[in-house]
């Protein structure tokens, strides 16, 4: 946190935002005031965008904490009002669909704000309590239920069936049907379901949309939509114009291995499984977005493909470098596809498998 700057935390439903910030507040010397979106008196406050009643309401706090500020109609006008007349005033929200805290403080708090993004718990975090060796004896249980900290937490395989399915089919399409335009749930869970089976593969929107019955711009809505309330990460094809390279089309991950096996109810375990590939290069990938944006390494992310099916899983363009990572289950050498190493010479190869995950991801 720092003065003068508004501390926004975004991430999915149930992922543990508000006990991170009450854990922060019971132990903060600074007098603070909590409140909640919904409260009634504090929408009314801010939709006013009176300047005299906005700083009476903060006056003899040091610190204004905020908890699903989304839902309050102008936040952003009125946290710019406490950063520019407040200097000394700390002040931290959260919100759990970024679609509508983004579009309300985005342009209000341009400078004025700091940003984080809260992820289902990560393996970089968790070997902060288990040893590499043990996170390996766990990894079936990440892959199968997710990473969700209830999930984590519960003890029982039916324990976390049940709190998985609640995540995936109340909390995190909550968002999205409280908006006018989204009548329906069944069109959203049937577009979900189809992605589920489509990690890995390239998504065409005319595809998408002649399964479902819908034009092509309603499913770029949903998905944009689902981007931004953190169920999907879209990754687009990397390509320097090479004639054989695919780039128009995307790839879509799930923030949450669990979640997409709720959707397409298989929780089977691994030697169950035909999608053990898919569920891994999805861990993976999420993984090591956790990682990149907890340890601050900045990149572009791409996947790499060619008309001919040559492809890289994962491209990291940092530092003015390429860096290739294939995912593989098995442990088991893979080369470079030949038209990488002879358009990108300078770049690196390399697979990820259970034997080196752990360097990559934690």
């Amino acid at each position: 946190m720092k003065p003068g700057k508004a501390l926004v935390i975004y991430g999915p439903r149930q992922v543990g935002k508000t006990t991170l910030l009450q854990s922060f507040l019971d132990k903060t010397p600074l007098k603070y005031r909590l409140d909640v979106g919904d409260n009634i008196k504090i929408q009314n406050l801010f939709e006013s965008r009176e300047l005299d009643a906005i700083l009476s309401y903060a006056a003899k706090y040091e610190l204004i904490a905020i908890d699903e500020a989304q839902k309050i109609p102008h936040i952003g006008i009125g946290l710019k009002m406490l950063v520019d007349h407040r200097l000394d005033l700390q002040i931290i929200v959260t919100g759990s669909s970024s679609f509508d805290l983004a579009g309300q403080i985005g342009e209000p708090l341009t400078g004025r704000k700091k940003t984080l993004t809260l992820f289902p718990i990560s393996q970089l975090e968790l070997k902060d309590r288990y040893s590499d060796y043990e996170l390996k004896e766990k990894l079936e249980e990440f892959l199968i239920f997710g990473s969700y900290p209830e999930i984590i937490t519960s003890e029982s395989r039916e324990e976390k069936i049940e709190k998985i399915e609640e995540i995936a089919h109340s909390y995190l399409l909550k968002d999205i049907l409280q908006l006018e335009r989204v009548k329906s749930s069944k069109i959203l869970l049937d577009l979900l379901r189809l992605l589920a089976f489509q990690i890995g593969n390239e998504v065409s929107l005319n595809e998408l949309g002649t399964q479902l019955g819908i034009d092509h711009k309603t499913v770029a809505r949903y998905l944009d939509l689902f981007e931004k309330s953190f169920v999907l990460f879209n990754v687009r094809g990397f390509s320097r114009n090479l004639r054989k390279e695919t780039s128009k089309k995307s790839k879509y991950y799930f923030y949450d291995t669990g979640v997409r096996n709720a959707l397409i109810a298989n929780f089977n375990g691994i030697e169950l499984r035909n999608d053990i590939g898919q569920l891994w290069e999805n861990f993976i990938f999420i993984e090591r977005l956790k990682k990149r944006s907890y340890q601050n390494i900045f990149s572009n992310v791409y996947f790499w493909r060619t008309w001919d099916q040559k492809e890289i899983d994962i491209i990291e363009e940092r530092e003015g470098k390429l860096f290739g990572f294939e995912c593989k289950w098995r442990n088991q050498k893979v080369k470079a596809p030949k038209d990488w190493l002879e358009q990108y010479p300078e770049a690196s190869f390399e697979v990820v498998s259970q034997k080196n995950y752990m360097d990559f991801i934690g």
